[in-house]
């Protein structure tokens, strides 16, 4: 049976931890049509993987079966769970990585992964991303229900994710991001923005929002809004995070 299966780790490529989950989903299901989204998450990061997840699962088929593993408290007493909701079916741990799914779901339903049946014979305390979700995954993309997976979880982990300040005529945000390009992404989304007259971050001041990097010169600082319609703070072709140092954002309409 045909499903799209992603996979979003901080395990990096030089290893063979990527490749061992994909070997144990193919085994089970030689069908599943396997995407890496990136395993080159910062170690250990959970905000940046839940947010990373975030970013990408609504342009998926709902369908879909994702894997997030960045789980720095694997073999503890922190659950493995499976989430479905109208968006997808979500692995990992029960750690805070699904905080955005969960908090932009209407319909969710959340299982610990207790059931043997769906996991490797000899589970690891160090390697659940191998011996329990990509096993779980895998018998889930050929048509078995998460019920089977073991108990309902009522009160999966949320991560305390900052929200902006809204004062007046002002917003006090923060950068909650940095992506590969150096820019900064706030909290700050777009809806929340009217007249912006005066956008001060660290030393620096902007008076607008460009709407394309070319609206100032090479090297300039800008204030945009990003794909993900939140406000960024970049660089034409260079890197924000490089020049500016205090992350916190006001913004003055």
């Amino acid at each position: 049976m045909k499903r799209i299966i992603t996979l979003t780790t901080d395990f990096g490529i030089n290893d063979h931890y990527v490749g061992s989950m994909k070997g144990v989903i193919l085994d089970i299901n030689s069908e599943a049509v396997i995407t890496d989204i990136t395993h080159e998450l910062p170690k250990y990061d959970i905000f940046k993987a839940a947010y990373t997840l975030g970013s990408f699962y609504k342009y998926f088929p709902k369908e879909t079966i994702h894997i997030v593993v960045v789980d720095p408290g694997v073999g503890s007493a922190r659950k493995p769970i499976v989430i479905k909701s109208e968006h997808g079916t979500f692995i990992g741990p029960d750690n805070g990585v699904f905080s955005f799914v969960l908090e932009n779901s209407k319909n969710i339903d959340v299982y610990e992964i207790t059931n043997t049946d769906y996991m490797l014979s000899n589970v690891s305390s160090t390697f659940h991303g191998r011996d329990i979700f990509a096993p779980a995954a895998a018998h889930i993309s050929l048509g078995i229900d998460i019920s089977q997976m073991g108990e309902n979880v009522n009160s999966p982990v949320f991560l305390d994710i900052n929200k902006p300040i809204i004062n007046d005529n002002e917003i006090i945000g923060a950068v909650v991001y940095t992506d590969s390009f150096g820019n900064l992404i706030t909290n700050i989304a777009s809806c929340m923005l009217k007249n912006p007259r005066e956008i001060c971050i660290g030393e620096f001041i902007i008076d607008t929002v460009a709407k394309s990097y070319q609206d100032v010169e090479k090297g300039k600082l800008l204030a945009i809004i990003g794909s993900l319609d939140f406000l960024e703070i970049s660089v034409n072709q260079g890197s924000a995070e490089e020049l500016i140092k205090d992350k916190r954002i006001i913004i003055r309409q």
